[in-house]
């Protein structure tokens, strides 16, 4: 009996998005992130790293954790479990389809 190859269907939407696959890679090999570290590792501004862990967030794949307000206020993420299977069944998806 023969494991069936991922494919296609194995891509997942909400990881697929080039910002969401790098936010993904980089807290799959983290215990956790800031916002601002994020942020200038991404090269993005404030409201579209917002945008883009909302809808991590949304999915179940990101924990989000906020210690203090305003400007002293530091916003941490961390991949949940069901985010780091999903993180890794999209990276087999693209090897299998790359040849990779």
């Amino acid at each position: 009996m023969s494991v069936p190859q991922p494919g296609l269907a194995d891509l997942d939407p909400v990881i697929h998005a080039p910002k969401r696959l790098a936010i993904m890679a980089v807290l799959s090999n983290s215990t956790s992130s800031d916002f601002a570290f994020l942020r200038g590792h991404l090269e993005v501004s404030e409201s579209d790293l917002s945008k883009q862990m909302s809808a991590l967030e949304a999915a179940g794949y990101v924990t989000v954790s906020k210690l203090g307000r305003g400007r002293g206020g530091v916003t941490t993420y961390r991949i949940t479990r069901s985010g780091a299977a999903a993180y890794r069944r999209h990276r087999a998806a693209l090897r299998a389809l790359l040849g990779d």
